[in-house]
């Protein structure tokens, strides 16, 4: 185990406090349990690193990524789960990913659009969630298509149902349960990225994200993560390596 130096704690729970911001808007990594309550593979770390780190955990919850990185200038949290993004590595230290997950779109089931590529189109309109790892890389590379936000990656699937766009760009999995429940869509077989998941530290706290990259190791190698996947509902998520 990594040594807990006054550095690593001063860094990921200042005070004796670690203040971790739970991001709702992703269903794989977070969900909200019986009584509201923060459950998923993201809140099973949080608790596993306080427990390790003899610290006092309290959360945060945002029902969006972008929320999650917006709120970094606030100072309200110091652990946070986000993908691994270069426009967010100016401001933040990650870990290895813990977790691999794909972005893809849900679109009309009798639409033409059989592949990702497909939807490079000038004239198309695509939903996404604003801020999220996948509105952010689909900003850096569609050459034709227009993106339309909306403020949740949930909302981008609204956004798309209700102004009848092209597609909703998101993580397969919940785009998967809404074709799930409505014959009318499907979701494209192919991803167009693949979304890497990590825990997070403002940049600056190299001792603490120090801590953090073996702590994820260490986590992986055990197969918590996987445990905290299947437990949480979410078995056909893939593990980092």
């Amino acid at each position: 185990m990594t040594t807990i130096t006054p550095a690593v704690l001063d860094d990921l729970a200042p005070g004796g406090v670690m203040h971790a911001a739970i991001n709702f808007g992703n269903p794989v990594l977070a969900q909200r349990g019986p009584n509201g309550e923060p459950q998923g593979v993201s809140v099973a770390l949080a608790n596993a690193l306080a427990q390790e780190l003899g610290v006092k955990l309290e959360m945060g919850t945002f029902d969006a990524a972008g929320k999650v990185f917006a709120a970094l200038d606030e100072e309200v949290w110091n652990l946070a789960f986000l993908a691994i993004e270069p426009v967010r590595e100016a401001q933040i230290s990650f870990s290895e990913p813990y977790v691999i997950i794909e972005g893809t779109y849900l679109v009309e089931r009798d639409s033409p659009f059989q592949s990702v590529a497909d939807l490079d189109q000038a004239g198309l309109k695509l939903a996404v969630g604003k801020g999220a790892a996948y509105d952010l890389f689909l900003t850096r590379t569609l050459k034709n298509a227009e993106l339309e936000r909306a403020d949740t990656s949930a909302g981008a699937v609204d956004l798309f149902l209700e102004q009848k766009l092209d597609a909703a760009a998101g993580v397969r999995q919940p785009l998967q349960k809404v074709a799930d429940l409505d014959p009318r869509y499907r979701v494209l077989d192919d991803a167009f990225t693949s979304i890497r998941q990590a825990m997070a530290v403002p940049r600056g706290r190299d001792a603490g994200a120090a801590y953090l990259r073996a702590f994820v190791e260490r986590k992986k190698a055990e197969g918590f993560i996987h445990a905290a996947l299947a437990q949480s509902g979410q078995a056909d998520v893939t593990v980092a390596p």
